[in-house]
């Protein structure tokens, strides 16, 4: 297929299920959706309005600022909407309410400004709006052959990046130096964005989501590496906890909990089986050993255009696998005021069960 015809399908999906479930068309706004359904990236998310009309049945229609149309024209889905230019002074609101239903219920996306969404209101007062991750969480959950190997490459450069990472020093080095070297790996191995580099050492590391600080790494430590971001527009997200010098007998039994709990939560993944499964899956290992009180978030999260997306595997998420999801799976084990261990891969549901996209050893490995 062309990467009209791919942009197109997208957008024709979109309508349809959106139809299906009962709303009148979906207004989707700069960011991640404009990007997966259109190809179209704003140059700049400013207080111009920028939006894609998928209604039933008629043309995907883009409104776009006169000054960014020729941007707009580029862009790889270009050939299969209709793209409408206006001008500052004149109301693009107006003309784009046109086109609604006035008592239609539309799906929106969930980063659309209020700005746009409250003018919309007020130029439509009938309609409703829906957020795009409630009205239709599977739109960009369920990822094609294409997509797949996309994520599969991303995947690939964050596993270079750790190999690369784990042969140079730790200690003596504070916490932002690794952190800026995860980065500039990443960069060299094809990410045009990098968007989390955690490096939690000691202490820090029962944190999740530790801001990489002046902390000096020292010899003894356990340090959490959480890395990402996006390659050729698709995510990268993987964890490995590295130990610098020998590790005492209790890090290593908690690290191999981790990693037990993580290869527990793999092998559950299957077609069919509820998000929140995987999630009791990988728990229920941690907490057999006594450490539950300590395991203080999800187990995954989809990825794909972005390194945080649905589907949620987490309780109370009833949503069933199927093949074609992409997610994360990264218990972890977090000891106040002492270390923290997380091991974490991307996933892919497939028709026989699971497919790993990070595949560097998830053994505790000493660094120096």
């Amino acid at each position: 297929m062309t990467d009209v015809e791919v942009y197109r399908a997208r957008m024709e999906r979109a309508a349809v299920a959106a139809a299906q479930e009962g709303l009148a068309g979906l207004l989707v706004a700069p960011g991640p959706d404009l990007v997966w359904l259109s190809g179209y990236r704003v140059p700049a998310d400013t207080e111009r309005l920028t939006a894609l009309l998928l209604l039933p049945g008629r043309k995907p229609r883009l409104f776009v600022p006169e000054l960014e149309r020729p941007d707009a024209e580029h862009a790889a889905g270009a050939g299969a909407m209709d793209i409408s230019g206006w001008t500052d002074g004149e109301d693009p609101y107006a003309a784009a309410a046109e086109l609604l239903e006035p008592q239609g219920r539309y799906g929106v996306s969930d980063n659309a400004w209020a700005l746009h969404l409250l003018a919309f209101q007020r130029a439509c007062p009938g309609t409703a709006y829906e957020a795009l991750t409630e009205a239709l969480p599977m739109l960009r959950a369920v990822k094609d052959a294409f997509e797949t190997e996309k994520l599969a490459a991303a995947g690939a450069a964050a596993d270079a990046t750790f190999e690369r990472i784990a042969e140079l020093p730790f200690a003596g080095r504070r916490e932002r130096e690794v952190a800026a070297d995860l980065d500039r790996l990443l960069r060299e191995h094809g990410h045009s964005q990098v968007d989390f580099t955690i490096v939690g050492s000691g202490p820090n590391g029962a944190n999740p989501h530790h801001e990489a600080g002046d902390r000096v790494i020292q010899d003894g430590d356990m340090v959490v590496l959480d890395f990402g971001g996006l390659l050729d527009g698709y995510g990268s997200d993987t964890t490995r906890t590295v130990h610098v010098g020998e590790p005492t007998a209790e890090e290593r039994k908690v690290h191999d909990l981790v990693r037990e709990a993580q290869q527990a939560a793999f092998e559950a993944v299957r077609p069919g089986i509820a998000c929140q499964d995987v999630d009791r899956v990988a728990r229920q290992v941690i907490r057999r050993a006594g450490y539950g009180e300590y395991f203080i978030h999800r187990t995954g999260h989809g990825i794909g255009v972005t390194t945080h997306e649905p589907p949620y595997l987490v309780e109370g998420e009833h949503l069933p696998l199927v093949p074609g999801m992409a997610f994360s799976i990264e218990p972890g084990v977090y000891l106040p005021g002492r270390f923290g261990v997380r091991i974490e891969d991307i996933v892919v549901c497939t028709e026989s069960g699971a497919r790993r996209l990070n595949n560097t050893g998830r053994e505790l490995r000493v660094v120096r």
